[in-house]
């Protein structure tokens, strides 16, 4: 596979906004005439399938809000907001339970916030019981049980106890330890907590440590982020994504409290990155894609060179064959052909749980051309690579008649030498793999004739 290639100028040929491809079709295109009831029909097909489930539990509270934050969270000091929430994701997950196969095995589980380690040590053990009481967990410690992880709301008793519940992987949140930084973006956080849950993290066994970074952040430069570099290299994570953070205060408004003055511009946003893929590809990390490194021994570095990579909403996985079954507020599944997303609020999540109804308000049915572009893009960002006769039987079509207008628009990202266009194959080249969205792109049917003001810039 080729090494990834830093071109400066092609990058800004090809700056613009697009998805990060969690899904295909992007949540855009939910709509509010996907009802419960086809939530309810998607399940029953999936359960002839009997596949294995992934489960994701949405916790949205923050202590305090960082001002970069796109998430979905509520920001609040009073942890008593906390334990109503839970009883509703625990009436949520019976009434969900009750609809899937109880044989199937739960492979993948993920807790995301928010700040899920913003709850008590207790409900974690409580909201980890009730799982096991409604759905087939996994009890060999085989399966991809992961947790987000803010150090400043945990420490070593915290990772003890989370392993002893059955996660086996974590991501933690650093995104710069310059304390300028920190303060501009309001979270103060230091080497040493961060230190702590790391060791703890390898001496309780967990299998994989994640760490995040953002580049783009105010006042940060090449230098200051080089020293970051230095203390995450000695950290020695078994991951890393590195997110180019994206200014958008009109959708985010925390962003609103940053000082646009102090952001760096476009060019030294450009050499942040390109000395960062040096310094961790020269320190032996691979490029997985999409901002995200990882050791060669690492899951999915393995299961990029075995072809078996996958992309979900929590990013890179080696689990392709599961259903995700979401819980709690805004966050989204997917079930059979279909994605699915809760309601907002909590007030409303409430309300909807408390009138014994599913809270699924948006979503999707995927068309038989939906699947296929999602299996191309799939291709694309995880192995940056497409076997046309693979696509061909798969999907019963002719992938150069199929695609005749797509591969016209390759050309020019052929002859920029970012991909090389072969009767049975595309192929991403060095140079290309940064523009891994940009070229998916091309097969979204969706964002034709629509511009992108709602996704970050791709570089």
């Amino acid at each position: 596979m080729s090494s990834i290639v830093f071109d400066p100028e092609l990058i800004r040929k090809y700056d613009k906004s697009g998805p990060r491809y969690t899904s295909y079709p992007t949540a855009v295109q939910f709509t509010e005439s996907f009802s419960a009831d086809d939530y309810k029909a998607q399940i029953v097909k999936s359960n002839q399938l009997a596949t294995p489930l992934s489960l994701y539990f949405h916790i949205p509270f923050c202590d305090t809000v960082c001002f970069y934050c796109g998430c979905s969270k509520i920001a609040t000091k009073d942890r008593n907001k906390a334990q109503p929430y839970l009883d509703h994701v625990y009436k949520e997950m019976a009434y969900q339970s009750e609809l899937f196969d109880s044989s199937r095995k739960v492979e993948q589980l993920h807790w995301g916030g928010g700040t899920p380690t913003f709850i008590s040590h207790q409900q974690m053990q409580q909201l980890m019981d009730r799982t096991r009481q409604y759905f087939n967990l996994l009890d060999d410690d085989s399966g991809e049980y992961s947790i987000e992880i803010d150090p400043r709301e945990a420490n070593t008793e915290t990772i003890t106890l989370l392993r002893s519940l059955g996660f086996n992987r974590l991501s933690l949140g650093v995104q710069d330890f310059n304390e300028k930084v920190q303060k501009a973006v309001n979270r103060i956080q230091t080497e040493a907590e961060t230190r702590e849950v790391i060791e703890a993290a390898r001496d309780s066994g967990f299998h994989s440590v994640s760490l995040d970074l953002i580049y783009g952040l105010p006042h940060q430069s090449v230098k200051t982020f080089d020293e970051t570099l230095d203390k995450i290299l000695e950290l020695s994570p078994d991951r890393l994504s590195v997110f180019n953070y994206a200014h958008l205060p009109d959708m985010f408004k925390p962003q609103r409290r940053i000082n646009v003055e102090d952001l760096p511009d476009a060019d030294e946003k450009l050499l942040i990155l390109q000395r960062c893929i040096e310094r961790l590809t020269t320190s032996g990390y691979e490029y997985i894609g999409m901002d995200h490194f990882a050791k060669p021994d690492d899951e999915l570095a393995v299961a990029q060179k075995n072809k078996t990579l996958y992309r979900n909403f929590q990013g890179y996985s080696t689990h392709s064959d599961c259903d995700l079954v979401a819980f709690g507020i805004t966050s989204i599944g997917k079930v059979n052909d279909s994605y699915s997303q809760n309601i907002k609020t909590s007030d409303e999540y409430y309300q909807r749980i408390d009138a014994k109804k599913l809270p699924v308000y948006r979503g999707i049915i995927l068309s038989d051309d939906d699947k296929l572009r999602r299996e191309v893009i799939n291709q694309l960002i995880c192995h940056f690579e497409i076997i046309k006769p693979q696509i061909n039987d798969d999907f019963n079509v002719n992938f150069n008649e199929y695609f005749i207008q797509e591969l016209e628009a390759l050309q020019l990202m052929h002859d920029d030498g970012l991909l090389e266009l072969g009767d049975k194959s595309i192929k991403v080249t060095g140079i290309g793999k940064l523009l891994i969205r940009n070229i998916c792109m091309v097969f979204d049917k969706y964002l034709r004739d629509h511009d992108t003001p709602r996704f970050s810039k791709t570089i």
